[in-house]
């Protein structure tokens, strides 16, 4: 049993940027990996992409029920674009729809503008959990900014301890170890639209703030989709064993999926870890479905 905790798929191809799959070649290809259901992420920010009405996501889910779990997503600039919008009454609209959380969450704004955190209170008031993708920089990048150290983040953990907050993506990861550099936990785009940067190389010699911020705040999940978290964890072996057996109740697998030729290193490297014994079969499960079944109910 496989649970992707995070994927996106569209009705309609995108003219630009990335070709995301239709819903019918993202159950080939999840049937090509072995993954059994994937949740359906909204992308509604205009700094990533076309935005993406959730109906068209629920839409999706209705017609494929045994392959699609859905979430809800929502700008913290809409209705009235002031931190006092009542965004929960549109969270809780599509709760009881059957979104199951919140996400992804990629505006580039600081984590801490009141616009975002009435966003995060709006989830915690409404019982959903929510998973964003953070940058290094505002302007010309998508994600929610969070300075080196990720203050903003356990600002936002303490204060709204009742809501499930997962880390994802490369600023988040990039912090498993203690940073050398802060330039080494983003990836930024070039003049003329092209990826460039680095992340953090080598033997993990102190740990970073997401172990950190794991121990002190019970409300941090993990995402690990994309391929930021394979390349973190792969980096001290001895430092993986020891961090996935502490946190084994707060990681999840997940792909991110944003187009049919996309790599998913996930399955090799956590394949791996349990045919070498470094994580055991119960770790194994929880990371690649048991916790999902947990979250959502299933």
């Amino acid at each position: 049993m496989v649970i992707d905790i995070h994927s996106h798929c569209y009705l309609h191809p995108t003219p630009f940027v990335t070709r995301f799959l239709s819903p019918e070649e993202l159950i080939k290809k999840n049937k090509e990996l072995g993954i059994d259901k994937a949740v359906l992420l909204p992308v509604v920010n205009p700094e990533i992409y076309l935005p993406q009405s959730v109906d068209e996501v629920l839409d999706i889910c209705k017609a494929y029920p045994d392959n699609f779990i859905p979430y809800c997503n929502l700008d913290p600039r809409a209705l009235w674009n002031a931190p006092n919008a009542p965004l929960y009454r549109v969270l809780d609209y599509y709760k009881n729809k059957g979104c199951k959380g919140v996400g992804e969450v990629m505006p580039n704004l600081p984590l801490m503008h009141p616009m975002v955190q009435n966003l995060f209170g709006a989830a915690e008031e409404v019982g959903l959990p929510i998973v964003y993708d953070g940058s290094d920089q505002l302007t010309g990048d998508f994600g929610l900014y969070d300075d080196p150290g990720l203050p903003q983040l356990e600002h936002t953990l303490q204060r709204f301890p009742k809501l499930k907050i997962f880390g994802h993506g490369p600023v988040f990861w990039a912090e498993l170890g203690k940073l050398k550099t802060p330039g080494e936990r983003g990836i930024i785009f070039n003049l003329k639209g092209n990826q460039v940067g680095r992340l953090p190389e080598g033997k993990i010699e102190e740990e970073g703030s997401v172990p950190i911020l794991l121990r002190r705040y019970e409300n941090l999940y993990c995402d690990l989709s994309d391929c930021t978290p394979v390349a973190a964890l792969s980096r001290d072996k001895e430092f993986t064993k020891n961090f996935l057996k502490e946190f084994q109740d707060r990681l999840y697998f997940g792909t991110d999926l944003c187009n049919i030729d996309m790599e998913v290193p996930q399955f090799d490297f956590f394949n791996g870890l349990l045919k070498d014994k470094t994580i055991s079969q119960e770790i194994y499960d929880k990371i690649m479905y048991k916790n999902a079944e947990k979250l959502f109910g299933l």
